[in-house]
């Protein structure tokens, strides 16, 4: 299992408009920054609300998440948490067929249906061809 990054926070409900030069400005009162990553959705060619904020230091990411979170930006309530690592895949291997993404993310009550008639349901985990 990978280990977490606690010098990595993922910070939801960024505005469209925000830039990394913006996120960079907002979050280097807590300590130096390694990196500023916000994804764009390529197809529409606009930032997806979401960015990650990488610092040096754990205890300045901690500082930053005490701070920020729920703090506003740009007119939106920004969430900030320890970002989470994305499990490693084989190429070509789709995300929500690894163990580890469904367990950690398909709540109780949840069902996820695949491709093909695929269903993966909480209580075994594992794909079925019912």
């Amino acid at each position: 299992m990978a280990t977490k990054k606690l010098n990595m926070i993922y910070v939801g409900g960024v505005d469209d408009s925000v830039t990394e030069e913006i996120l960079h400005a907002a979050f280097i009162p807590f300590g130096d920054l390694k990196s500023i990553q916000i994804p764009k959705d390529f197809k529409l060619n606009k930032a997806r609300g979401f960015g990650f904020v990488e610092f040096e230091l754990d205890e300045d990411a901690a500082a930053a998440i005490d701070n920020m979170d729920g703090s506003e930006l740009y007119g939106k309530v920004l969430r900030c948490s320890i970002a989470r690592t994305m499990p490693k895949l084989a190429h070509g291997k789709a995300l929500w067929t690894a163990d580890e993404w469904i367990e950690n993310n398909l709540n109780d009550e949840e069902t996820m249906e695949l491709g093909g008639g695929e269903v993966i349901e909480p209580a075994n985990m594992a794909p079925t061809n019912e």
